[in-house]
């Protein structure tokens, strides 16, 4: 079996597993509430509309090769 995928959680850093059931990536529901609140206060936004360019690089991906992060 694979290790599971740990990556820094988004708002404090601590280490976390990325699928890590409820809160992946973050550690914590406090982080994936202040998360959530960023995106609401508009801190975050998405830059520019999306384009099927932007998915060229993964139209060959397939089966559990989807599950993984990039």
């Amino acid at each position: 079996m694979s290790q599971p995928a740990l990556v820094n959680c988004p708002i404090c850093g601590k280490q976390n597993a990325f699928f890590a059931e409820p809160m992946g990536p973050f550690c914590s529901a406090r982080c994936k509430m202040i998360d959530l609140g960023k995106w609401m206060g508009e801190e975050y936004r998405v830059s520019e509309p999306l384009r099927p360019d932007h998915f060229a690089e993964f139209e060959g991906i397939e089966g559990e090769d989807l599950d993984e992060p990039r």
